[in-house]
């Protein structure tokens, strides 16, 4: 079926919402615009979760409500300090990367992933934002010191991220590598403010991507919000808006065509600088795919239509941008197809 340019920017949309029950206004509006082709897909943040069951069955609406194109649910369940399922609604938390590294070995951390990646496809997710890649380089709050890496060696990280990924991918769930191009030598925290990794970075940290890449397993990357000024386009912004850091470095150097998501464009990092327009039109001028917000700034479902208001605006004025929104979509099609829910 021929889709519009609408429908084709509806799916680089992937929004949080309120409410945690399939009654609640929030999700029986989503299932509208997933049924309509508004919307490509979910995030769960813990407010959404109050018991199994209720993700359960909103998770079985949302996925019913557009069989043809089914809409990315998903989380971040790293393990550890970053889950939004946890043993208070009775299930089953794993350890964090830093003690997996340390106390599993790859084969037997791969089972522990593709367990959780079980219990996360029997609620119908079907994308979970890991694992983490970022090389423990500083002893930074957000990644380090929350043992959210699994070490500073790029073998270290190499193998166990292979582990978490193909242990998703064997219960059918997507994975998405993070924070590229490295949040691990970073001294400050993108969710609160601009963070300049132009004199930490080393790119060592993309050495994990390219092992990956190398294996085929790469299903998805989150562009981070860090500054790097060797990829600076000239503006000062952060890598998620930077076209020489996705389509030169990514896409071009490193030879990356799958789907590239943003992280949160309402964290700190960029909304302190930009607004929403700009944020929107930098990042897929950047090359990245798919716009993630966690809705959580100022909580409203006219959200996904802002957006793609704004995506269809600069189309109408630009014919690159509208080609970039056609590209974009069809690499989430593709996605899609691949990881069970095809077109």
């Amino acid at each position: 079926m021929a889709q519009s340019l609408a429908q084709m920017a509806g799916q680089m949309v992937v929004v949080g919402f309120q409410g945690d029950r399939i009654s609640d206004p929030g999700p029986q509006k989503l299932v509208g615009m997933i049924a309509r082709g508004e919307l490509g897909g979910v995030m769960y943040l813990r407010p959404n979760v109050t018991s199994l069951e209720r993700v359960r069955a909103m998770n079985e609406a949302f996925l019913a409500a557009r069989p043809d194109l089914v809409p990315l649910v998903t989380i971040d369940q790293e393990g550890g300090r970053v889950e939004r399922l946890t043993r208070d609604v009775g299930f089953e938390e794993i350890p964090n990367a830093t003690w997996m590294a340390a106390n599993r070995s790859p084969q037997q951390a791969e089972a522990i992933y593709h367990a959780m990646g079980d219990r996360l496809a029997r609620l119908g997710f079907n994308l979970n934002f890991g694992p983490v890649v970022d090389l423990a380089l500083k002893r930074n709050q957000v990644i380090v010191l929350n043992q959210r890496a699994y070490g500073a060696n790029p073998q270290t990280v190499t193998d166990y991220a292979r582990a978490f990924v193909r242990g998703q991918a064997s219960a059918g769930i997507a994975t998405a590598l993070k924070h590229f191009p490295g949040h691990g030598s970073s001294e400050g925290d993108t969710h609160k403010g601009f963070v300049d990794v132009s004199r930490t970075w080393d790119p060592i940290e993309l050495e994990p991507y390219r092992a990956l890449f190398a294996s085929n397993d790469a299903d998805m990357v989150m562009a981070a919000h860090v500054y790097l000024s060797s990829l600076d386009d000239g503006t000062g912004a952060p890598v998620s808006l930077s076209a020489p850091a996705i389509e030169g470095l990514l896409r071009g150097d490193m030879g990356f065509d799958g789907v590239v998501i943003t992280d949160d464009l309402e964290m700190a990092a960029i909304a302190d600088s930009y607004s929403m327009r700009e944020r929107v039109v930098r990042a897929v001028r950047a090359g990245n795919d798919i716009l993630l917000f966690s809705n959580t700034t100022e909580p409203s479902m006219e959200l996904p239509g802002q957006i793609v208001r704004i995506l269809l605006a600069e189309a109408e004025t630009d014919p690159e941008f509208a080609a970039r929104i056609a590209q974009s979509y069809n690499r989430i099609v593709a996605f899609k197809a691949n990881m069970g829910a095809g077109q």
